[in-house]
């Protein structure tokens, strides 16, 4: 998706046929088991399904040519792994203005190999960025115990 990007569920009009959106979406839900990269956009398209617009099918026929463009992108599973934990989480404080909600991300590798990720909305709305990074923080621990 393009860098500051802002979707919302009234932008411009809507498709006159939304099942190839829907279509489109579902199979780069399934795309997103092992390619991280594509996880947050999906996610964000993931979230107008009920009503596409031409906005929201142009950043998902984004997403198509950036996977077009990057073949052999994946997750590598490596034999050879050390154990050592590592833990990366963030969350984008006030990013929807609609639902004025966070989002939360983190990944967990276990020496190389990731094990565990995830980029959901906060359940609150927080009213500082810290309150955000603290949930976010919260919701990783909870994941690694």
């Amino acid at each position: 998706m393009e860098q500051n990007l802002t979707l919302t569920p009234t932008d411009e009009a809507l498709l006159k046929d939304p099942t190839k959106y829907r279509w489109l979406v579902c199979r780069l839900i399934y795309l997103t088991v092992t390619r991280l990269d594509i996880v947050y956009p999906v996610r964000t398209l993931s979230q107008f399904m009920h009503e596409p617009r031409v906005p929201h099918w142009d950043a998902a026929m984004r997403i198509l040519w950036y996977i077009k463009g990057t073949p052999g992108q994946g997750m590598l599973f490596l034999g050879n792994n050390n154990l050592d934990l590592r833990v990366f989480c963030d969350s984008n404080w006030d990013r929807y203005r609609t639902t004025r909600r966070s989002v939360t991300g983190y990944y967990i590798f276990l020496g190389n190999s990731l094990i565990s990720w995830k980029s959901k909305k906060q359940a609150n709305v927080s009213r500082l960025s810290s309150e955000a990074e603290y949930h976010a923080v919260a919701n990783t621990c909870l994941e690694l115990t």
